[in-house]
């Protein structure tokens, strides 16, 4: 057990984790300060960064940075990265995890809606990997895409983000070919249902959602949606170098939901 805790630590690294406030980015913050990272929090909610930056703080590491801001803002993208090297002297891990989701149909989406899903989860996302790469090619570091199981099948009522996370996928297969020669890992993992509210968020009501985690248990051969751990968990394993001769994989962290057949094809 000793051995593997050492194998998968991420001690004198520094990482720089988006959409860090909540969900599957508090608790990856929080898993790579308690495995030896030293960690740059962005986000938009200043004061969710400040709760997550609490939890990393094991007053061994340092004091968590955070670096706040609108990562679709080409500037704050931009301060970002800088303040982030300026601060810690290096980065060695990009974690790719801000993100939006919302409902709409081919039918119902509006062009509005479409771009802003897309700047949020593909423009700002391969900005900011643009910026961060000549960082981690100095130091032979990775980067972890957060996709989704929405981007390696396809699934009704969110076409637009079902596209981003498609995207993000290519993104992924494509940086880690470019890369690859310069010693550099690009990884991604593709949550299925993780509960984390992000439904709630995009306007899902209560009771709605409640339904919804029910019929969850059947849609995953494990039984259960997962959870914000279980994903941060995997993506410590791609970003430590007991992933060493990994790269270009976009991972399932889906309780199995990616190897089912549609309920229609089960009997036949």
């Amino acid at each position: 057990m000793q051995e593997v805790a050492k194998v998968l630590s991420l001690k004198g690294k520094v990482a720089l984790i988006t959409g860090a406030s909540w969900g599957i980015g508090a608790a990856t913050s929080a898993l790579f300060a308690k495995i030896g990272a030293k960690v740059a929090l962005s986000g938009r909610n200043l004061d969710k960064l400040k709760v997550t930056a609490e939890q990393c703080d094991d007053g061994q590491n340092g004091k968590a940075f955070i670096v706040p801001g609108d990562i679709t803002d080409e500037a704050v993208a931009r301060n970002i990265v800088h303040d982030t090297v300026a601060h810690f002297g290096q980065l060695d891990v990009l974690v790719n995890n801000a993100g939006i989701f919302e409902f709409g149909s081919v039918e119902n989406a509006t062009l509005k809606q479409f771009d802003r899903i897309m700047n949020t989860n593909v423009r700002a996302v391969f900005y900011l990997t643009h910026l961060a790469v000549p960082h981690i090619i100095r130091s032979k570091g990775n980067i972890v895409n957060v996709s989704s199981l929405a981007g390696l099948r396809t699934l009704p009522g969110f076409l637009a983000y079902c596209m981003s996370k498609s995207a993000m996928n290519q993104f992924t297969r494509g940086a880690a070919l470019e890369l690859a020669s310069k010693q550099v890992r690009v990884n991604a993992v593709c949550p299925g249902v993780i509960v984390t509210g992000i439904h709630l968020r995009a306007g899902m009501g209560r009771e709605e959602y409640a339904k919804f985690l029910e019929e969850c248990k059947r849609a995953h051969a494990l039984g259960r949606p997962g959870t914000s751990d279980e994903v941060a968990q995997a993506i410590a394993f791609l970003a430590s170098d007991a992933a060493s001769f990994i790269t270009g994989v976009t991972l399932p962290v889906d309780g199995g939901r990616h190897a089912m057949v549609p309920e229609c094809e089960r009997h036949s």
